[in-house]
């Protein structure tokens, strides 16, 4: 691949994952009812809320999963992927795309999950206000991942459980979406 083809390449993911994480940040604010006058809450609806409103009308919510913005955020790694399969200049078998989107989308969740967890752990480790809207939203989602280790992995003063949370996300990326992400590439390559 050439220089150029690498630039357009990097651009792309950047785009297109741009897009996805603001719509897992919907996902996953709805998923955990984050507080809503928190500024961050409100751009991410602001920015999100004019593409999702048509499609939730025949797409609604199942419990509190947002399945428009699931869908949303599986047909841009779709086209993501088409598009820099269009870069190689090769055509994929379309279950092979398929299932590759939905295995990338399964990545980027536990990696977006990942981060968020050592971000927010790095962030209360330091004195800063708790009051701060970054650090609410992302205690706010990164709760119900912790809530089932809260207070039994302490050890001094010091909380294990966002290790523990974030060893077990790096296992189910290895064991889970690496093995899916090889068959939808063996798939869309056609072998």
């Amino acid at each position: 691949m050439s220089y150029l083809l690498n630039a357009l390449a990097l651009l792309l993911d950047l785009a297109f994952d741009a897009v996805v994480t603001l719509l897992l940040l919907r996902v996953a604010a709805e998923a955990c009812r984050a507080d809503f006058h928190n500024p961050l809450s409100q751009f991410v609806y602001r920015y999100t809320n004019p593409v999702l409103a048509p499609i939730r009308r025949v797409l609604p919510n199942w419990r509190r999963i947002n399945l428009a913005a699931l869908l949303l955020a599986w047909l841009a790694m779709l086209v993501k992927r088409l598009l820099l399969f269009a870069l190689l200049g090769v055509m994929p078998h379309p279950l092979g795309l398929i299932v590759l989107a939905l295995a990338e989308l399964l990545d980027f969740v536990l990696l977006f999950y990942l981060v968020l967890i050592f971000g927010w752990s790095l962030l209360s480790m330091f004195s800063v206000d708790r009051r701060h809207p970054l650090l609410q939203l992302a205690g706010s989602i990164v709760a119900p991942l912790l809530r089932p280790l809260h207070g039994k992995l302490i050890a001094g003063q010091i909380d294990f459980a966002p290790m523990v949370v974030m060893i077990v996300l790096l296992l189910a990326r290895l064991l889970i979406a690496a093995p899916l992400l090889d068959l939808g590439a063996r798939l869309a390559m056609g072998s």
